[in-house]
């Protein structure tokens, strides 16, 4: 009589750990980046918009950090006023795209046909122009602002999140679990909510965790611009354009609105990767 042995199940380490601690650490990161935004009338020294005209243009000091502007308006209140309008501008960009662009892209990959061919030419044509060129030129048609900056921008961008879903649709819908629901009779809705989407929904996290830094940087490029946020509104791009006259002489009002930019997209771009690299199945079983 062999005597049966319980063999330990080996919990994957090594590799997989150190991912899932750099995703914990980015998006701890993240998370403070956040409390900072939502927190940032709060955290400011001074009113943003208070304008005084004695203290105009000086340079960082005890009471003002960051200095201050031209209108002697403090520059660290602006800056994170302006960090709270770059981010929530871009998340909802962000929430704007991969909504629109899952939806369009699910609908045409389920049910193919001629509202698919059409959707995918327009599509294509949206792609074939260079993307920011392409959005200036929307955004100068809608005469700038930052809510028509997002819009420029979402045209733009929509395609390539409908055609990820598009081709992970045509992947999943000719899975057997797909014939089995049908079989037991679930409608294409229902197959679509309850099936597809979770199963599709990876990829498309980390295309839009990817594309948070990016779009943080294309919006401050529209607004740099003259073609996004406008005065008086504080917004980080529409910050360095003001000051870009006076890089020479008075840098700090360009270096603070450029320094909170580079962190905040650092930290996005950083948490995204580490997002992707946490999700691919590769990565599972590798020490």
């Amino acid at each position: 009589m062999t005597e049966e042995k319980n063999i330990p199940t080996r919990r994957p380490k090594g590799k997989r750990d150190r991912i899932r601690n750099r995703l914990v650490f980015f998006a701890v990161l993240a998370a403070l980046l956040m409390l900072i935004v939502i927190f940032a009338a709060y955290l400011c020294p001074y009113d943003p918009n208070a304008q005084d005209y004695n203290i105009s243009l000086q340079e960082p000091t005890f009471l003002h950090p960051a200095g201050t502007d031209l209108y002697g308006r403090d520059m660290l209140s602006r800056i994170l006023v302006g960090l709270r309008t770059s981010v929530l501008a871009t998340l909802a960009l962000i929430g704007m795209i991969t909504f629109t662009g899952t939806v369009i892209g699910v609908v045409c990959g389920y049910w193919g046909g001629f509202v698919d061919s059409l959707i995918m030419r327009i599509s294509d044509i949206c792609l074939a122009f260079p993307g920011l060129v392409f959005a200036l030129g929307i955004a100068a048609i809608l005469q700038g602002g930052l809510t028509n900056a997002i819009i420029a921008l979402a045209v733009i961008s929509w395609p390539r999140y409908a055609r990820i879903a598009r081709s992970q649709t045509l992947a999943q819908i000719n899975m057997s679990y797909i014939a089995a629901a049908r079989i037991a009779g679930d409608t294409a809705w229902r197959i679509i909510w309850r099936h597809i989407l979770p199963n599709i929904a990876g990829p498309i996290l980390v295309t839009s965790m990817l594309d948070i830094g990016t779009m943080m940087m294309e919006l401050a490029g529209l607004s740099y611009l003259g073609l996004g946020a406008q005065p008086p509104v504080a917004e980080l791009g529409s910050m360095m354009s003001n000051g870009r006259s006076m890089l020479q002489t008075y840098p700090w009002v360009v270096i603070g609105p450029g320094a909170a930019i580079f962190v905040a997209v650092a930290i996005f771009n950083l948490l995204g990767d580490a997002v992707r690299d946490y999700l691919d199945p590769r990565n599972i079983y590798k020490n």
